[in-house]
């Protein structure tokens, strides 16, 4: 059996695990990521109570309960990077042993749901919708360091896509990766379905052009003409391949869900977008308050 060294995973004095500053204890089944930190308070809200609230850096926590359901909501900050960090330090925290910096035997099964913001780049898809991405495609190759890879991704789409956009040899090979199936079918009436990119970075690598061209000037043209079995791809945003993927690998469910707040196509941004978020909020957490475990 692997003994885990410290150098590989971070306990702190407290007992809390390096980033997180979180407690196995201190996590629910039920987790909701968010970008923002600001936004953490925004979901715990809508609590009946909480539990316990932890901050550090970026990552804030709140655990409580939603209609008698244990949820936790946690600030990854914007990007892959953090994400790899989140959701491999809350599978520590649900499945290392402390003490013994082992593997449990038992696992636990944790349900990660990001609730984002997003472009959407299909003409009619409006500002304020829902996007459920059954599909993430990673531009962030952070999935290609893992083994296993392509085990849990859809390759003859990754293929097709390739094939389609004469993708740039320099930048890292994308990959495709399903949300988890039940967590599809939970949100199905209440979300739009769609394929979403995750960037690694919210400029060039979406195609934004400011003072530094991109690279590949028409790849957008490219990525909006993509169609695969009747699919398109529909939004950006910039961490939903990395959840969907290490989630998958580790065998948990995870799922993203993304208010549009800008229209690409029709090159124009909603600033005052919080009425969406909050109504997604609002409609994600009486959904995850009826999943079965």
């Amino acid at each position: 059996m692997r003994i885990i060294p410290s150098s590989e995973l971070i306990i702190n004095d407290d007992g809390s695990i390096f980033h997180l500053h979180l407690k196995p204890e201190q996590i629910a089944d039920i987790v909701i990521l968010v970008g923002d930190p600001g936004r953490v308070e925004l979901v715990a809200s809508f609590f009946d109570s909480r539990e316990c609230e932890v901050a550090n850096r970026e990552f804030r926590t709140v655990t409580g309960t939603y209609k008698g359901r244990r949820i936790t909501v946690l600030s990854t900050g914007i990007g892959i990077g953090n994400i790899d960090i989140s959701v491999t330090e809350l599978d520590a925290l649900a499945n290392i042993d402390f003490a013994t910096r082992t593997v449990k035997e038992h696992k636990r099964r944790l349900t990660l749901v990001r609730l984002g913001t997003s472009g959407a780049i299909q003409e009619d898809i409006s500002v304020g919708e829902q996007v459920f991405a059954r599909t993430s495609i990673g531009f962030d190759g952070l999935l290609n360091y893992y083994e296993g890879r392509n085990e849990v991704c859809d390759l003859e789409i990754e293929k097709a896509f390739i094939k389609h956009t004469g993708w740039n040899e320099l930048l890292p090979k994308p990959y495709f990766i399903d949300a988890d199936s039940e967590l599809r079918e939970l949100f199905k009436d209440t979300t739009r379905e769609g394929i979403t990119i995750a960037a690694p970075g919210f400029y060039a690598p979406q195609g934004r052009w400011v003072r530094l061209r991109p690279a590949d000037i028409h790849l957008n043209e490219k990525i909006e003409s993509f169609e695969y079995n009747g699919r398109r791809i529909t939004n950006f945003e910039m961490e939903s391949s990395a959840l969907a993927g290490m989630a998958a690998l580790m065998g948990h469910r995870a799922a993203t869900i993304c208010t549009i707040i800008a229209q690409r196509i029709a090159e124009n941004a909603c600033t005052d977008y919080k009425p969406f978020v909050r109504r997604m909020i609002e409609s994600a957490l009486d959904k995850l308050a009826t999943l079965k475990d």
